[in-house]
């Protein structure tokens, strides 16, 4: 299955501290970002990278990159703007939404997304919570949810391309600001997500601990 996969990178990176977009820490010699495209440029079935950044600092950083199907997008002001800049410019049916901060994302997981998407409009990699959740209200606990039913949605995000910028259209006139890319299709459409379950080990590197 062809896809197109659209890869946020845009951010500051403030919670890192590092006085610069945490997506170019190096590790192993090679920058988070670089890991993170290069999970893709390995799969045949990727036919396009649009990497949204800020094009300068990028540039600057990884220049060598910029080859074949990879081709940059200059971020927004939120990242739901950055995301739906680099929709705009898919070439293909499906899009994959895909952190920069998540490296260590597996072509296992990537050809199950991929699967999944022969028979569905839209799927999500997610994992079980292991933590109890508590909603708290002005400092006090009102409830705990059930953890059976909780899941903690991971990045890549896929959908069909028309879907997906059909919702982020009526998003943009609502000024609706989603916590992540499926929750404008939740909210905009009655298509329903699959959940394709995901590893542990794809997590995003938020905090300096992250790194250890």
């Amino acid at each position: 299955m062809d896809y197109s996969v659209v890869i946020t990178a845009a951010g500051s990176g403030s919670r890192m501290q590092l006085g610069y977009n945490k997506v170019y820490y190096r590790m192993d010699g090679k920058t988070i970002l670089e890991h993170s495209i290069e999970t893709f440029l390995k799969d045949e079935d990727c036919k396009q990278i649009v990497v949204v950044s800020n094009v300068m600092q990028f540039r600057k950083e990884i220049p060598h990159i910029l080859q074949g199907n990879v081709v940059l997008c200059e971020g927004g002001a939120t990242r739901q703007e950055s995301v739906c800049n680099g929709v705009a410019a898919c070439m293909c049916d499906v899009v994959m939404i895909h952190d920069g901060a998540r490296p260590f994302v597996s072509n296992e997981d990537i050809n199950l997304l991929k699967k999944t998407m022969e028979e569905e409009k839209a799927c999500c990699l997610m994992v079980p919570c292991k933590d109890t959740i508590k909603v708290v209200q002005d400092g006090y606990i009102e409830k705990t949810l059930v953890r059976d039913t909780l899941r903690a949605a991971q990045t890549p995000q896929v959908f069909n391309t028309d879907l997906y910028l059909q919702c982020a259209s009526k998003a943009k006139i609502d000024g609706f600001v989603g916590t992540d890319d499926c929750s404008l299709v939740e909210t905009y459409s009655d298509v329903r997500i699959k959940v394709v379950e995901g590893s542990y080990e794809n997590f995003k590197i938020t905090t300096k601990e992250d790194l250890k």
